[in-house]
């Protein structure tokens, strides 16, 4: 399989299923489209000419496509199944598609102040009050799964949702809102994994990027 992903200091939906292919020892192939080019779009539809031409995307040995981030989790939920890339209870997996579904389509005001960029660091900026409203949010979910499932990840053991929450953990690496003792360990949690360690190396060694928002607005 290859995965086709952008940079890693900006692409938050590329890193969703990159981390969850290196968590879960699925072999692949890192294919590298840099973003903000004239042409990133026509480098993704050489390998997937049906989709948008959008990172990221998932092309099969088969050569079909799958793009957007939870429809690739998703995908490989289902075709590596001795992998409980949800969790195995039908109750925690019908939560965590919950609230994985709410990270994929909402928080717009946290997304739009504070940006996934991995080399920054902008402390204290853009705590706009609905920023902070989407960031308690966030910290609702946290607390209540960890408080659920035990921890030390949302549903016990890492799964699906931890890797869509995973990019919330980037922005707060950059941007440090005031957070809760339960959500700041937590971040320390995702941090620590060798996957997350090695993405976030990766994203710092990408001086060939063009530089997007790299001083606050």
């Amino acid at each position: 399989m290859k995965l086709i992903i952008g940079d890693k200091n900006y692409s938050s939906w590329s890193m969703r299923p990159w981390l969850l292919l290196k968590q879960f020892d699925i072999s692949f192939e890192e294919v590298l489209v840099h973003l903000y080019r004239p042409s990133t779009t026509a480098e993704v539809l050489a390998f997937a000419p049906d989709g948008p031409g959008k990172v990221p995307c998932l092309i099969d040995e088969t050569g079909a496509a799958v793009w957007d981030s939870l429809a690739i989790a998703e995908t490989l939920a289902e075709r590596f199944t001795q992998h409980a890339l949800w969790p195995r209870d039908p109750a925690a997996r019908a939560r965590a598609r919950c609230v994985s579904a709410e990270m994929h389509s909402g928080f717009g005001a946290l997304r739009s102040n504070m940006w996934m960029n991995i080399r920054a660091s902008f402390p204290g900026k853009n705590a706009t009050p609905e920023a902070l409203a989407d960031i308690a949010r966030i910290e609702a979910i946290w607390r209540d799964c960890l408080d659920t499932y035990g921890g030390p990840f949302l549903f016990g053991e890492f799964s699906i949702a931890d890797a869509m929450y995973a990019p919330v953990v980037m922005r707060f690496n950059t941007w440090q809102p005031g957070l809760s003792e339960t959500a700041l360990a937590y971040v320390e949690r995702i941090n620590a994994l060798p996957a997350v360690r090695e993405w976030i190396d990766a994203s710092r060694g990408e001086t060939h990027a063009i530089p997007y928002q790299d001083v606050c607005p």
